[in-house]
């Protein structure tokens, strides 16, 4: 099982960017654990904070990964380019969210990802990644 993650904008600041939100933790220090609790799967992680190169690494691995998990950042409410880019893959793709977006600023409750994702986790912290795991391995079990 190969599943690839990929963060978006300012999540590079996780552990330093807002931690009433967001946390104490990097993300890299959660991937280490997320690996550990994982070990059948095969884990690559890719942050960017520019909109070409998500949509160039969802082109890159979306006809060879099992899954991805994208967490678009604020490139969730703005980009429908990463929508067509999720579109244009054979790959299913989750949106994840660390933070509950309904719970935040208005502009925050429209994704224009969502449509194009096989399904979105919000609000559950660092957590939200492994629920996203979860269901992919849950999936794969029941076409199996």
């Amino acid at each position: 099982m190969k599943i690839q993650i990929i963060n978006g904008p300012n999540l590079n600041l996780l552990g330093k960017r807002e931690p009433g939100i967001y946390g104490n933790s990097s993300f890299e220090e959660y991937y280490i654990d997320l690996q550990q609790q994982y070990p059948t799967v095969e884990f690559a992680y890719f942050q960017s904070n520019s909109e070409g190169k998500l949509i160039d690494k969802l082109h890159e691995v979306g006809f060879n990964a099992d899954s991805i998990i994208l967490n678009a950042g604020a490139y969730t409410h703005t980009s429908i380019a990463l929508h067509d880019a999720i579109k244009a893959i054979h790959s299913p793709v989750i949106e994840v969210h660390i933070s509950n977006i309904y719970q935040r600023e208005t502009f925050r409750h429209i994704s224009h990802i969502a449509s194009a994702c096989m399904g979105s986790i919000a609000g559950f912290g660092m957590d939200s990644y492994r629920l996203a795991v979860e269901a992919i391995l849950n999936r794969n079990k029941k076409q199996k």
